[in-house]
């Protein structure tokens, strides 16, 4: 996900001045299941969205996935002290790891630097990890429908298309939320948007409830 110390280290200098984060972060909390036993995060980074469901949802444990040494060094030691916190080292281009069930799965900027299949892949991966009635919050930066919009976005950081990060593998949002429809997801929707940044939603069918029937058409993006 990270490909070097550097990358890590400045990711996690800028992590807090990334504008409206917090309107996103404070969304994504509001969905949370009222009674949430045991959540997933998916690339935690320095932690920081895996502290604030820990304080929203301070009975629940933690599974928290990153594969980044800089960014595994920070969460264990922030999380050390914490028994309902358990950090796994796993690597998101590669399936999911066998960690049991969730009522939620959540992420925070991070599964954009997957390529698009995998990212598909990863979505399905999600849904059979979750509980029935579970849900996937996936706080996300998206592609801009058109290129002028995206370098407005990119100044709105301070950024210009030549110090943009070059991890970065940006979806349409519009894309995400069918894919997850098709996989069966209910309530799907995007709760929250500023430019590209977006928090993208869905919930597993209780026990005879459905999504949307039949098998997952071809893929319709590139790599």
């Amino acid at each position: 996900m990270w490909p070097s110390a550097e990358h890590s280290h400045d990711y996690l200098k800028r992590a807090d001045s990334i504008p409206h984060r917090r309107e996103g972060e404070a969304v994504l909390l509001e969905f949370l299941p009222a009674a949430l036993g045991r959540f997933l995060d998916i690339g935690s980074g320095g932690g920081r969205l895996l502290a604030l469901v820990r304080s929203a949802r301070p009975a629940a444990h933690c599974v928290a996935l990153d594969f980044s040494p800089t960014m595994l060094a920070v969460l264990h030691s922030e999380f050390a002290s914490d028994a309902k916190t358990t950090v796994v080292e796993h690597d998101l281009s590669n399936q999911l790891p066998v960690l049991g069930t969730f009522d939620a799965v959540v992420s925070s900027f991070a599964i954009h630097h997957l390529p698009h299949r995998r990212k598909r892949a990863l979505y399905g991966e999600i849904f059979e990890a979750l509980n029935a009635g579970g849900v996937f919050l996936n706080l996300e930066h998206v592609a801009s429908p058109t290129l002028n919009l995206h370098h407005q976005f990119l100044a709105a950081l301070g950024n210009t298309p030549e110090t943009e990060d070059p991890s970065n593998k940006l979806l349409d949002f519009e894309v995400q939320l069918t894919w997850l429809r098709q996989m069966g997801f209910l309530d799907v929707d995007c709760h929250w948007k500023w430019r590209e940044l977006a928090l993208l939603a869905g919930v597993k069918p209780l026990a005879g409830a459905s999504g949307v029937p039949g098998g997952l058409p071809a893929l319709a993006v590139g790599h």
